[in-house]
């Protein structure tokens, strides 16, 4: 992980904002994309800037936050940290959202408090798989291989945040959705519930059981991954470009069986994507 001190930011006044909403939709369901320059001291993670951005500008002292899983969340806990420890920010509460972000953040320093249903989160922030361009309707679970992570914990910290940032890079934000999306399922009749979402997708996707080690197979190889609450995780795994991710989530909520899945549509959302070329785009919905 890049050290929080190899990178330096200069945030300027936005040169462009645009907006666009589809015909008959609200102001409320606009897109706005903000382009902010950055001046870097190195080749440093890309990523950093957007976590280094994401604290900055969405935390103050006081917050609740919820803590993401990935590379931008665990360089934006090491750097809200930093930010606890000189005094800049006080009275910060972490939420997180799975065991290696609350190891990061205990390392970090931040105070953490474990999520239940009726806690109350001010913020959070997220690395995602994907997200789908015009909705920023997003995928995350697909790399999780510990019995120990929660893609229902994750989401649901997600869900109950009263604002959400993802932190990507451009090459995760895509107007065409291509590959897996993880799906939960009881480990019991957990095949019935496989050849139902193949029949539902037929043609356009292949459900394979996901393994804890070992190489992926169909039936999950000799150790099938079991989440910490019991379930098997099944990626259905998409041939076909994916026309709506919502379309898809609610195709997957009807079918019987479907504990949950790795699609999140959740707003207000911002999405802050690390570009190539060195600058950060900021895309609000």
């Amino acid at each position: 992980m890049a050290s929080l001190a190899t990178s330096t930011l200069v945030y300027s006044t936005p040169v462009r904002i645009k907006t666009s909403s589809k015909p008959g939709s609200s102001s409320r369901n606009c897109k706005k994309t903000v382009p902010f320059p950055v001046t870097r001291a190195d080749s440093s993670s890309l990523l950093l800037d957007a976590a280094k951005y994401t604290v900055d500008k969405h935390i103050q002292s006081g917050m609740v936050v919820g803590l993401g899983s990935g590379q931008a969340s665990g360089m934006a806990i090491q750097y809200l940290g930093r930010l606890l420890r000189a005094g800049a920010l006080k009275d910060v509460v972490g939420v997180p959202m799975s065991v290696t972000s609350a190891s990061e953040a205990a390392k970090a320093g931040i105070p953490l408090d474990r999520y239940q249903d009726s806690s109350q989160i001010d913020f959070a922030f997220d690395d995602a798989d994907i997200i789908e361009e015009e909705t920023l309707v997003a995928i995350i679970g697909r790399q999780k291989s510990q019995a120990d992570e929660s893609i229902i914990q994750e989401k649901s910290i997600l869900s109950a945040a009263k604002k959400l940032v993802f932190m990507i890079t451009g090459n995760k934000y895509m107007g065409s959705l291509e590959g897996s999306i993880p799906v939960l399922v009881p480990a019991l009749n957990w095949m019935e519930t496989a050849e139902e979402i193949e029949d539902l997708f037929l043609g356009d996707a292949e459900v394979w059981r996901r393994s804890s080690i070992g190489q992926a197979d169909p039936m999950g190889g000799d150790f099938p991954l079991i989440t910490r609450e019991g379930h098997n995780v099944l990626d259905v795994i998409f041939t076909s470009p994916i026309q709506s991710l919502a379309e898809v989530a609610e195709s997957l909520d009807k079918v019987d069986g479907v504990v949950d899945h790795g699609v999140i549509s959740k707003l207000p959302c911002t999405v802050v994507i690390a570009a190539e070329s060195g600058g950060l785009n900021i895309v609000d919905r």
